[in-house]
């Protein structure tokens, strides 16, 4: 998973996309340890953990806050900051994103940022997108996160506010031109396509990953079934509206990931 989460590239570089700057963290050789508890996570805080991994290998970096909660006089959450540090001495808000978005082609949009939706038609990205802009990120000025923070004695003017957004990009099947700037096309790693289409892939080998699965890279060494046996399988999850991710494998041992969607 962590080999998976260092490959994936930044969603966009610099700051293409809402003016939201990017931070990519160095890679590191060392081996991420994960404990028994890691096991619970969803795969966004996987994703967190391996952030904060990175940054404290970096003899630059001073992490201050994780996962900092923030609660309002009634001790409701209002929202929570991913990571504070100190880089180079001067303190950086970071927000941790880690996305997989389809290029529905049939949306009828004037935004290009407005075709990419999750794997199931929700969790957009101009949804994720607002959010960020309207929400995460105005959290670190909320005054309760400023007398959470007052024994740092920071500046809270100086703080830049940077994210780690990135993603993996899948296009629909026999579509591979479509331009998908501002984001890095280095992100695109696959196709899309529909349960009724499946029959185009009937000459490929098949694994269904679990969810935490995704973020790895495909290789050799999984349980593959034929494509008959994938079928069934995955038509159980499309009629519950689910769209599940493949790994394909071609008879030359090439490796494709591939979303089978219900809609």
């Amino acid at each position: 998973m962590f080999e998976g989460y260092q490959n994936t590239p930044l969603l966009w570089k610099s700051t293409a996309v809402y003016n939201l700057e990017q931070f990519s963290p160095k890679l590191t050789s060392k081996q991420f340890y994960n404990n028994s508890e890691y096991k619970k996570l969803r795969l966004g805080k996987w994703v967190e953990n391996f952030v904060s991994f990175q940054l404290q290998q970096d003899d630059y970096i001073e992490l201050l806050e994780e996962n900092l909660i923030i609660n309002n006089d009634s001790k409701q959450t209002i929202g929570e900051l991913d990571l504070l540090f100190l880089k180079d001495h001067n303190p950086i808000h970071l927000e941790i994103i880690y996305k997989f978005y389809l290029y529905d082609i049939n949306k009828k949009q004037s935004e290009l940022l407005n075709f990419w939706v999750g794997p199931n038609q929700n969790d957009a990205l101009i949804y994720k997108l607002t959010k960020l802009k309207e929400k995460q990120l105005p959290l670190l000025h909320h005054p309760k996160t400023k007398d959470i923070l007052k024994h740092y004695k920071l500046n809270f003017n100086t703080i830049k506010q940077k994210v780690c957004f990135k993603a993996q990009l899948f296009l629909p099947y026999g579509n591979n031109n479509i331009d998908v700037s501002p984001l890095n096309a280095n992100c695109v790693v696959g196709w899309h396509l529909n349960i009724e289409n499946i029959h185009y892939l009937k000459n490929y080998q098949f694994y269904i990953p679990k969810k935490l699965e995704w973020l790895c890279l495909p290789h050799e060494n999984v349980n593959w079934c034929s494509y008959k046996q994938a079928k069934d399988e995955i038509k159980s999850y499309t009629k519950s509206r689910q769209s599940p991710l493949c790994w394909l494998k071609k008879e030359n041992n090439e490796f494709i990931k591939c979303f089978i969607t219900w809609w």
